[in-house]
C-alpha cells in the first residue's frame, strides 16, 4: 500500500467533520440581515423617522385623514437626507407650522443636508427641531446623546427651536431589537435621556410605535415625563405605549403631499411655539 494512501485515510474523518460543521453553520439564522425590497440590507446612515413602521405595522384604512380636527391641531413634517432640499416656502403656505430634521445616527452619520433643512423652515417662520435616529448595538445611549447634541441635536428657549428626539423604532440593519434584552434596552434609553437633559436642560421626545415599546423594552412604563411622539398610520394613534396617557405629537402617515411623513402636534400653533420655550 502507498504511504499516501494511508495518510489520505486517516485524512477523511477530519474532512466530513468539517463538512458537517461547515453545513450546520450555513443553516445557522443570521442576526444582521434586514433586506430592502429588492434583498440588500441598506447602508448605515440611510433609516429615518418611521423606517419600520410600514413593514411591522402597516397603514389603516384613513391614515391620510386622521380624525382629530385640524383646526385643534398643527400640522408638522419630518424629512431626513431622503427628501434632499426641502421646498419650505410651500410647505408653510401649505399650513405646515412645525418640523423635524434628522440630524444623526449612531456615533458615524450626520445628515449632509441638514443645515437647509433645519435652517430652512426657520427662515419661513416654522419651530423647528432635530432627531437622532438610535442605533442601540453600536454604542452607549449616553455616548450617542454626545453626538447628537454635539452636531446639530441642541436646544434653545428661543421659541422657535424644539427640543431633541430620541428616534427608538425597528432596526432597518438587524434584529428589531438590537440584540439587547428588554431591561439592557431600558438602561440605555435611559442614558441617552439623562444625558440629552444633563447636556440642554430640556428633556428629550421619545418617537416610537406602541408594538415595538412593547416587544423591546416590554412596554416599560417609567419615561412618562418624557413627551411622547407616537408613530400609527391610521385615522387614530390608539393604544399608547405604557407610561404616557396622552401623545404630545403624532406621525399619522408617511404619504402626504409634498413631504411624505406627515404629523399633528396635540396642540395648535401657539402651543407648539409654549412647547418649544418651556
Amino acid at each position: 500500500m502507498s504511504p499516501h494512501r494511508g495518510l489520505r485515510a486517516r485524512r477523511r474523518p477530519l474532512a466530513v467533520l468539517t463538512g458537517v460543521l461547515t453545513g450546520l453553520l450555513l443553516c445557522l439564522p443570521t442576526a444582521t440581515a434586514a433586506p430592502d425590497s429588492g434583498g440588500r440590507t441598506p447602508p448605515r446612515g440611510s433609516a429615518y423617522m418611521g423606517v419600520g413602521v410600514l413593514a411591522h405595522d402597516g397603514a389603516a384604512p384613513g391614515a391620510r385623514s386622521p380624525q382629530a380636527a385640524r383646526a385643534s391641531t398643527a400640522e408638522g413634517v419630518d424629512v431626513s437626507s431622503h427628501q434632499g432640499d426641502v421646498d419650505w416656502k410651500k410647505l408653510w403656505g401649505d399650513g405646515v407650522k412645525w418640523s423635524y430634521t434628522k440630524a444623526t445616527e449612531g456615533t458615524y452619520y450626520k445628515n449632509p443636508y441638514f443645515t437647509q433643512q433645519y435652517d430652512g423652515p426657520y427662515g419661513v417662520g416654522m419651530v423647528r427641531g432635530s432627531y437622532h435616529f438610535a442605533t442601540p448595538d453600536t454604542t452607549g445611549g449616553a455616548t450617542q446623546a454626545d453626538y447628537f447634541v454635539d452636531h446639530g441635536g441642541g436646544w434653545s428657549g428661543d421659541g422657535r427651536t424644539l427640543p431633541g428626539v430620541l428616534d427608538i423604532e425597528w432596526n432597518p440593519y438587524g434584529s428589531s431589537c438590537y440584540g439587547k434584552s428588554k431591561s439592557a434596552m431600558v438602561t440605555w434609553i435611559r442614558d441617552f435621556l439623562d444625558r440629552y437633559k444633563k447636556r440642554t436642560g430640556r428633556a428629550a421626545v421619545i418617537y416610537t410605535a406602541t408594538t415595538w415599546w412593547s416587544d423591546c423594552t416590554g412596554n416599560y412604563s417609567g419615561f412618562g415625563a418624557n413627551p411622547l411622539w407616537i408613530a400609527r398610520y391610521a385615522s387614530t394613534a390608539g393604544t399608547l405605549p405604557a407610561g404616557w396617557s396622552a401623545y404630545t405629537m403624532w406621525q399619522y402617515t408617511s404619504t402626504g403631499p409634498t413631504v411624505g411623513d406627515r404629523d399633528r402636534f396635540r396642540g395648535s400653533a401657539d402651543d407648539v411655539r409654549a412647547f418649544a420655550k418651556a
